[in-house]
């Protein structure tokens, strides 16, 4: 019984050398097998493309009214009529308000009987002095006497003009008891009723221009050369979006003549048709402006752009169908778009896999079908691979 138990053991022993045995030489006889196992990517690539592409500035604006004017009498007097509603739009020139114009009537009447007085005692002193002069032609009076004659004259003279004065200052005071509208636009809140007293401190209501209206906003003093060197002659063509989505056109109507230093920005305002009021004045939009044009651009989609620990790059496909990391510099992203600079038009670069990728790995192209399904797989996947990705 021990001598088969003792042949049974050395049998193991044989067979467990002898399998070792095998593996030694089979690796030995196999280069290969100790070498990592590098499949072949699926990849989807993309053609660098020369093209001119636009670039735009993104600015938070808030909108403005084109002119606004505060309406305030210039007489302190009591409201007797309003002759509009708080929201109305109105005219240039549109009567706003009527005040108690009673002692103005009064005063103007007053003056207007001066003149007429003015008028009658000067015409009986012209009389007084022609006939002075007659009668210093026969000898009857002295000279002295038709020199008082003429200075009675001149001086009812200047009297009368005094009045004369006084009755236009009497019209124009009555004038402003009938305020009207300075600009074409929109009340805001009447601040008076009828009956209590209207004083020139404070407006009666204000008046908003909004159609066509303004949108203020700020871009970097950066774009400033670029802005006016595409438009030397102004008018360059804004965008703004509601916080509806609805997205507006108009044109850049004022550049601020300093660059605020705290910010680095300059203020700049467009100006935009609101027939339909979908501006409001207060209200934020989003502002886009095409500052450039960048005429002959080496084009990539955004997504095979690729940020590493301190550079920018692309995996190029080469013949042999292998990768290469080429390092660029991104110029601008627009629409999904990077215009670069380190690559020639041309090239095929890597848009979606990159995140399995090494120097020198294989790829092939992901076939139509898995690429539209797999899409939305490998934009996670580059926004996930932290290591390799970045904002661009």
């Amino acid at each position: 019984m021990q001598a088969l138990t003792k042949r049974l053991a050395i049998g193991a022993v044989v067979v467990v050398v002898a399998a070792g045995a095998f593996i030694v030489l089979r690796g030995r006889s196999d280069p290969d097998a100790n070498k990592p196992h590098n499949p072949v990517q699926t990849v989807r690539t993309a053609l660098a493309q020369k093209k001119a592409i636009p670039i735009t500035v993104l600015a938070n604006g808030y909108v403005t009214a084109l002119n606004s004017v505060d309406v305030r009498p210039q007489v302190q007097n009591v409201v007797r009529e309003i002759h509009v509603k708080e929201g109305q739009d109105v005219r240039a020139g549109q009567l706003l308000f009527t005040l108690d114009e009673r002692g103005d009537v009064s005063n103007l009447e007053k003056a207007k009987a001066q003149v007429a007085r003015d008028r009658a005692d000067l015409a009986d002193a012209e009389l007084t002095y022609k006939r002075n002069q007659e009668l210093l032609a026969k000898g009857f009076v002295s000279q002295s006497v038709v020199d008082s004659a003429r200075n009675k004259v001149d001086s009812l003279r200047g009297t009368m003009q005094a009045d004369i004065a006084n009755v236009q200052a009497g019209s124009v005071a009555l004038g402003y008891n009938r305020i009207t509208a300075g600009i074409a636009g929109r009340l805001g809140v009447i601040n008076a009723h009828i009956g209590s007293l209207a004083q020139p401190t404070a407006p009666l209501v204000t008046i908003a221009q909004i159609d066509p209206i303004a949108v203020t906003f700020a871009v970097p003093e950066k774009e400033l050369p670029h802005i006016s060197a595409s438009y030397p002659n102004g008018g360059a063509p804004v965008m703004a979006q509601t916080p509806n989505g609805k997205a507006i056109s108009g044109k850049l109507i004022f550049i601020d003549n300093a660059v605020d230093q705290q910010t680095g920005t300059i203020r700049m305002k467009a100006q935009f048709a609101n027939g339909d009021r979908a501006l409001w004045p207060g209200a934020f939009v989003n502002v886009r402006l095409v500052s450039r044009t960048l005429p002959d651009a080496v084009v990539v989609p955004s997504q095979a752009v690729v940020t590493g620990p301190t550079d920018q790059f692309v995996y190029v496909v080469q013949p042999d169908n292998s990768v290469k990391m080429q390092k660029i510099a991104v110029n601008a992203v627009e629409n999904g778009e990077a215009a670069v600079t380190g690559i020639v038009q041309g090239m095929k670069v890597v848009v979606e896999g990159a995140q399995n990728l090494r120097p020198d790995s294989k790829v092939k192209e992901a076939d139509a079908a898995s690429a539209k399904g797999g899409s939305d797989g490998g934009v996670a996947n580059h926004a996930t691979d932290k290591g390799q990705r970045g904002a661009v």
